[in-house]
């Protein structure tokens, strides 16, 4: 059954009351066509929930506008929706990258090195690698009912390729049910190319104002928060908590290590709350965004915290790799390769927390997860007193 503006609907109730499907859930395609954006392949899409989002195929499927309930919960850069013939990889030492950077819900970062560039065997390589300005290709969308569930489709690959180099290719597949305010994003890395090629994942979900504000908070499982530089020792016991914009401010980074789910180990969750923001028509205070997946397929997890004046966001990365660069995951023997054929899975869950009740409910979810660790740990302690 399809839940739709606060009434439970089946397929046939549903379609008595439209003229077309698309009257309240469609992909929508388009192509911009101005300024630095002209030529750019979207998709909007939007499921009758109050959340809408655009797909861009010609950035690597990856999701740039995003709002719910008119609200805009994914941060903007003043790059715009760039298309990727202005990509400068290697311009101003390999920081190149940020031209585009558009901000959005979601940017991808890899498919063969993520994080700080630097060198790595000899090569020079950017900042947060190539896929999120490849085009994507077989790029198709649909809807179609699945008994009393109507569900849109976006799918595309992405093909990073050189010669004497890596042949990789990333199929997304992104699906969105009809009435919810949700969408599951499943990817498939595989290595095309007859040698072994290195493989970095990371997911750049960037999340600003409203739903950034004075009072608003990470929430996550957080066992502990490991500053990655000075700038984020300088008030790192308020990781989790965000102010308004500061003139002159300096990122800060933590590479967080987060606990196991005690009722789940399968699925580990975060998100940005704003409790005083109202997330609807009715008035109720408490709006969030979340991000689940299995710490199996991404086992790291770093927040990206910049609330300066007009760079005023807070970034919540899963990833299979740090953000220090290839060299450095090398040196720690951390570095992810892939043999000739070898695929890698990743599923994403991101989602609207609609109200404080929500909100309050993950909260307890990531309280019991660092409470179930702690006294794991200090069983183990009691353990080994006795044994000794």
């Amino acid at each position: 059954m399809a839940y739709l503006y606060g009434a439970t609907y089946s397929r046939a109730d549903l379609l008595a009351r439209v003229g077309d499907i698309s009257q309240i859930a469609r992909v929508k395609p388009y192509r911009l066509t101005e300024g630095l954006e002209d030529g750019v392949f979207a998709l909007d899409v939007t499921n009758g929930s109050g959340l809408d989002f655009t797909l861009l195929p010609s950035r690597g499927l990856d999701i740039s506008t995003a709002r719910y309930n008119g609200r805009a919960i994914a941060w903007r850069s003043a790059t715009t929706d760039a298309h990727p013939a202005y990509f400068d990889h290697e311009g101003e030492g390999g920081r190149g990258w940020l031209r585009g950077f558009y901000g959005g819900l979601l940017v991808t970062c890899g498919l063969t090195y993520a994080g700080a560039g630097g060198e790595d065997q000899g090569q020079l390589y950017g900042l947060h690698g190539r896929v999120s300005n490849l085009p994507a290709t077989n790029v198709q969308w649909d809807g179609a009912w699945d008994g009393d569930e109507y569900w849109l489709t976006v799918s595309g690959k992405v093909r990073q390729a050189t010669v004497f180099g890596e042949n990789i290719q990333l199929t997304r597949t992104v699906r969105v049910p009809l009435g919810r305010p949700v969408f599951y994003l499943q990817d498939v890395v595989e290595n095309l190319a007859p040698e072994p090629t290195e493989h970095m994942m990371l997911y750049h979900i960037n999340l600003g104002f409203p739903l950034v504000h004075a009072g608003s908070r990470l929430l996550a499982p957080s066992r502990a928060a490991t500053p990655r530089d000075a700038d984020a020792r300088d008030g790192q016991e308020q990781w989790g908590q965000f102010g308004p914009p500061e003139p002159n401010y300096r990122e800060k980074v933590y590479l967080h290590d987060l606990a196991p789910n005690p009722r789940d180990a399968n699925r580990v969750t975060t998100a940005i709350v704003n409790p005083e923001l109202t997330s609807g028509a009715d008035g109720g205070k408490g709006l969030g965004v979340y991000c689940a997946y299995d710490p199996a397929q991404l086992p790291r997890f770093i927040e990206w915290k910049m609330t300066g004046q007009g760079t005023y966001v807070v970034g919540m990365e899963p990833a299979n790799c740090s953000v220090m660069g290839r060299a450095k995951e090398r040196e720690a023997g951390r570095l992810q390769v892939l043999a000739p054929g070898e695929r890698r899975e990743y599923a994403l869950e991101i989602g609207i927390l609609e109200n404080g009740a929500e909100i309050a409910a993950l909260e307890t979810v990531c309280r019991d997860a660092a409470a179930s660790v702690s006294l794991a740990a200090a069983n183990e302690t009691r353990r080994g007193a006795s044994a000794s």
